[in-house]
């Protein structure tokens, strides 16, 4: 009875502390703590939606903030909502991202940057086939080359800052479609998963320089952009994406810079996130002991949640189109005219409308 007793004590007690205590001393790079308060918080994206909230937050917090966007209006009416709320003015540069020498002049303008906030970007949710190429090459320059772009600008001087010891960040605004790819996303999911290539990569060569790089996963965020994107997505990936709920800027910002103040590689910004952050894991960098200790215990049950969702997102893809081929059949072998009163009975989304409208014309 003792060796059992034994037996159970060693399976519940040591050998997760064994585990716990064998990733304390494993996990790279060490924990920090990036103080944001005095110090100079360079945001893109800045003009609205997270971005402003960012800036919102950052002032309260004490910093010297910069934000950076493309239209010089936003950016004087984001300006003005920060004063009014914080009492802080904040200074503002208008550039695009895709032009790294407009980049480089914003960037020696606003002085050495401590927390470079990679916040800017743009998404259109449409299948590949029908979405231009010159559309997938915006998405791409503007989201991920326009990262590199603002990191080679700042580097430098972040790298030869006057103090070392105190420790900077370099933070970039991904997105939960950077961790698993959706239906529609094609160009979009692509821009983002390469932010995290950069952000892993960047990570080593950074690191001996005290500059710490978080990468941010918010999920669809009730921003300016956010309904008029709605409008444009295909009904598959309003199925599909319709589990994710909504969160509210002000809520991602402050989710961001606690992240950022404790110097997470992955910050997620909801449940939902996290699940996803502890399943996509990988061989990405983890600073806390415990969160990896979660990681490697959840890996398991994580993958057959994720295999769960799959099954879920390609058997609604397998209906769609089940459901989209019965009413052109019907259509074809009856010949049939419905008017638009007539096709409000039919449970469709506006494409199948369309789809049946134009066989009925």
């Amino acid at each position: 009875m003792a060796d059992a007793y034994f037996s159970l004590f060693t399976l519940i007690v040591l050998i997760p502390l064994a585990l716990i205590a064998f990733l304390y001393f494993l996990v790279r790079p060490r924990p920090v703590k990036i103080p944001i308060k005095n110090r100079h918080v360079f945001i893109t994206g800045g003009s609205s939606g997270i971005g402003l909230a960012l800036a919102h937050h950052a002032a309260a917090q004490g910093s010297r903030v910069s934000i950076l966007a493309r239209s010089r209006n936003k950016l004087e009416e984001a300006r003005n909502a920060v004063r009014l709320a914080t009492g802080i003015d904040v200074s503002v540069f208008a550039a695009d991202v895709r032009d790294y020498d407009a980049v480089k002049r914003a960037v020696d303008e606003a002085g050495p940057i401590d927390v470079l906030l990679l916040n800017h970007g743009v998404f259109v949710a449409l299948e590949l086939e029908k979405q231009e190429l010159s559309e997938v090459k915006f998405t791409l320059d503007v989201n991920l080359m326009g990262s590199f772009n603002l990191i080679k600008a700042a580097l430098p001087a972040m790298r030869t800052r006057k103090d070392p010891q105190q420790p900077v960040s370099i933070a970039l605004v991904s997105s939960q479609a950077g961790q698993v790819g959706i239906y529609g996303y094609a160009a979009y999911s692509a821009s983002k998963f390469g932010l995290r290539g950069l952000a892993e990569a960047l990570q080593q060569e950074v690191i001996a320089d005290n500059i710490h790089v978080s990468l941010i996963f918010p999920p669809d965020t009730d921003t300016p952009g956010f309904a008029e994107e709605n409008k444009r997505k295909p009904e598959l990936t309003k199925i599909i994406a319709s589990s994710s709920g909504a969160m509210k800027p002000e809520e991602v910002a402050q989710k961001t810079f606690d992240g950022i103040k404790s110097g997470s590689f992955i910050i997620p910004c909801n449940l939902e996130g996290i699940a996803l952050s502890l399943a996509t894991a990988g061989l990405s960098p983890q600073r806390s002991f415990l969160m990896a200790t979660v990681e490697v215990l959840a890996a398991g049950i994580l993958r057959i949640a994720g295999l769960c969702f799959q099954w879920t997102w390609y058997t609604s893809i397998e209906k769609w189109h089940n459901q989209r081929k019965a009413f052109v059949e019907l259509m074809i072998s009856t010949s049939s005219r419905f008017t638009s009163k007539e096709l409000k009975h039919f449970e469709l989304g506006p494409c199948f409308r369309r789809l049946v409208a134009d066989i009925a014309t």
